[in-house]
């Protein structure tokens, strides 16, 4: 079916639902490098007029990418609640950015439509959607997660603690992630990017992490970045292993590309499940994501890279995740070019996720080589606080030594905290106060109060 739009005495026609969507996207570098972003901001503007007035049921007669050949069109057509959608299944597009920045609609409609909701419909009101219509909109949908602890309740905030380190020297990650802990970081995750998948150095990072947990009994959740068959080998061997990683992207070609499938997914989901780790809650899956992977692995089939970035959220879906993270600038500026465009993709992911049902953190981040500096990180991180995100990552001096990428630091989620009045999980700030590290307020103490502590672990991990 094509679409067509008139701006005065000029006419635009879209081909198909798919590239209309491509059309109506926000400028950004990747659907330009793809040759499918509007030609001008007149065409864009036509193509979200003709778009608002698309009804959402259209989403489900009309695949971007075939059923019959992509298993996660599969799964978004399978998985979809026709119950769930009955509620808004009268709405256009347009109605539904409307019905969403209702303040009649709150966090119960929100919750319920959940599973009637597809990527595609998501993605497509989003580009309707100004920056504060997205935080509005997210703010109203909590999505909480259980494992050791509790993340996403309002009002609070984790961070994913980030010791990587360029030859996974494992005092010098122990370091690191001592001195997150220290600034009350590390209660979404402590996870290390490996600098390889070699087995027997994945294990013996698991086995560090989980030995420090043990001895002081902290109330947070492990994980060695590595790609998921390693983590079922580690399994298989008897490593203590927390939460089951793997970075996953919204076609099957693309998460071909990755070494993974759907059912590889299953195999690695039941056997982090056979463990029983959690204590609160079974949450256990992490996913990361990123706007652009699907095309550069040539695999978008034609599809915005932003749409096509939500349909990997109907993967992580599936798996019930602890965690989900939009890796928003770090695949580079030839996807995402500058500032602006990294602050409104990491805006559209936080939305579409939460939307969808999906625990949304972000690593606000971007590379050396993009037109972007911290200042923007600031402003992003700043928007995504308010927004409700679930989680960011605490990086030493917010500079990852490791993937050569900046970030955020630990000193950037106190700022965050203290000016929005974010707590952390409940379960970890409790065992802050109990080690001394935080008083009442949640704000840290330092000073020689910590020094029991800091010396007993100093000690314990040999670092001088």
């Amino acid at each position: 079916m094509s679409y067509t739009e008139s701006i005065g005495s000029r006419t635009y026609r879209f081909a198909d639902l798919k590239t209309l969507l491509a059309k109506a996207s926000p400028q950004r570098s990747g659907d330009q490098l793809a040759g499918i972003a509007a030609a001008s901001e007149e065409e864009r503007v036509a193509a979200k007029m003709a778009l608002a007035q698309v009804p959402l049921r259209t989403f489900l007669n009309d695949p971007l990418i075939p059923y019959e050949t992509d298993e996660v069109t599969r799964l978004i057509i399978d998985d979809h609640s026709a119950q769930a959608f009955a509620e808004i299944s009268h709405l256009t597009v347009g109605d539904f950015r409307n019905w969403l920045l209702s303040t009649a609609t709150e966090t119960d409609a929100l919750t319920r439509i959940t599973q009637g909701l597809t990527p595609e419909m998501v993605a497509a009101v989003s580009k309707l959607m100004r920056n504060q219509d997205l935080i509005t909109a997210a703010r109203k949908r909590p999505v909480i997660t259980r494992f050791r602890n509790t993340v996403g309740l309002p009002g609070r905030m984790s961070v994913r603690l980030q010791p990587n380190h360029p030859t996974d020297d494992v005092k010098g990650i122990a370091a690191s992630m001592l001195d997150g802990l220290m600034y009350g970081c590390g209660d979404a995750l402590i996870g290390i990017n490996p600098a390889s998948d070699n087995l027997a150095a994945i294990t013996k990072l698991l086995q560090m992490i989980d030995d420090f947990r043990q001895r002081y009994q902290v109330p947070t959740q492990s994980c060695v970045l590595t790609h998921v068959t390693s983590t079922i080998a580690a399994i298989e061997k008897g490593a203590p292993v927390d939460l089951v990683f793997q970075s996953i992207a919204g076609t099957e070609k693309a998460n071909t590309s990755f070494g993974i499938s759907l059912a590889l997914l299953q195999e690695a989901y039941d056997a982090g499940l056979s463990l029983q780790r959690g204590t609160v809650g079974s949450n256990l899956m992490y996913f990361e994501t990123g706007q652009g992977s699907a095309l550069s692995a040539d695999a978008h089939f034609g599809v915005d890279q932003q749409t096509c970035e939500a349909r990997a959220y109907a993967v992580a879906r599936k798996f019930e995740p602890f965690l989900v993270n939009t890796v928003v600038g770090f695949i580079g500026p030839e996807y995402l070019y500058d500032g602006k465009q990294i602050t409104r993709a990491g805006l559209e992911d936080h939305f579409c996720g939460k939307l969808l049902g999906v625990p949304m953190g972000c690593d606000i981040c971007y590379t050396n080589h993009a037109e972007a500096d911290q200042d923007d990180m600031d402003n992003l991180l700043t928007l995504l606080g308010v927004a409700g995100i679930n989680f960011i990552m605490g990086v030493p001096g917010a500079d990852d030594v490791m993937l050569n990428y900046q970030s955020t630091s630990f000193h950037d989620a106190l700022y965050v905290r203290d000016v929005l009045g974010l707590r952390r999980a409940p379960e970890f700030e409790e065992w802050l106060e109990s080690m001394q590290i935080i008083d009442e307020r949640g704000a840290l103490i330092g000073g020689s109060a910590r020094q029991p502590l800091l010396e007993g672990a100093r000690d314990w991990m040999g670092i001088a």
